[in-house]
């Protein structure tokens, strides 16, 4: 496996370190800065634009986040630099942005996020990106697809499965049963080979992670810790913590 000791050395701001009361957003230069202050990891989440650049945002639609609406991947990366986001001056950063800005300081781990339609293209562009990039920095993503796709374009780049148990919130409908079991139970493991795993915090213990943690030495990482009873969780069964709204 190819989990680096930096990958758990240090708690993990989810999105960076964001306070929107303080107008300081997720995924923004502002969130960076807060978290580089502080020395933390940074965790954010990347998708790609309608011309193939990777795009430091998290939803698949803009309504939440900025003044505008629709698709997030329909918008160009112009687009998505000029559209404003809600309560900042801040702009969307490309993944090239964000590496120049961390300039590597602290580890980053970056979230592909993915329609599971099989497209791996964010990966790819996310792997061009990173080549030039001599610092911490690990891919990871829900989707098996994008992880070993990682896996066969960038070996040397530490991968990991972001995943929960039993995927029964409704934004997960979209997959059938046996994907689901199949996805909690790390039975893609054999085509993945995940250098560490990402896991919902209130779905642990989980038997096949810590068979994994166990059997393959997998460091375990897990989201979203937000209360001291996550953290209790956190320190308990996991490796290290992806926080937020609090500063540890």
């Amino acid at each position: 496996m190819n989990a680096p000791a930096w990958l758990t050395a240090r708690p993990v701001a989810h999105r960076a370190l964001h306070d929107a009361a303080r107008g300081v957003i997720e995924n923004t230069p502002s969130a960076v800065d807060a978290a580089l202050a502080h020395d933390f990891a940074i965790e954010v989440d990347i998708q790609l634009s309608s011309d193939g650049e990777a795009m430091v945002f998290h939803d698949d639609t803009l309504e939440r986040l900025t003044l505008a609406s629709g698709p997030a991947h329909a918008l160009t990366a112009a687009q998505f630099k000029a559209t404003e986001l809600r309560g900042t001056v801040d702009r969307t950063m490309t993944l090239g942005e964000l590496l120049a800005r961390v300039g590597g300081r602290v580890p980053l781990i970056i979230e592909l996020k993915s329609r599971f339609d099989g497209d791996v293209s964010v990966a790819k562009r996310a792997v061009e990106v990173l080549a030039g990039y001599d610092s911490p920095a690990a891919l990871m993503s829900f989707d098996p697809d994008l992880v070993a796709a990682v896996r066969r374009l960038a070996p040397q780049i530490p991968r990991g499965i972001t995943m929960e148990h039993a995927y029964d919130d409704p934004e997960w409908d979209i997959l059938s049963p046996a994907t689901k079991f199949t996805w909690g139970n790390l039975l893609h493991f054999p085509r993945t080979r995940p250098d560490f795993i990402a896991h919902y915090v209130k779905e642990l213990p989980s038997t096949p992670v810590s068979l994994a943690r166990r059997a393959f030495r997998l460091p375990v990482l897990t989201w979203t810790v937000r209360t001291p009873e996550d953290r209790a969780v956190a320190a308990r069964h996991a490796d290290q913590m992806i926080f937020e709204g609090f500063v540890p």
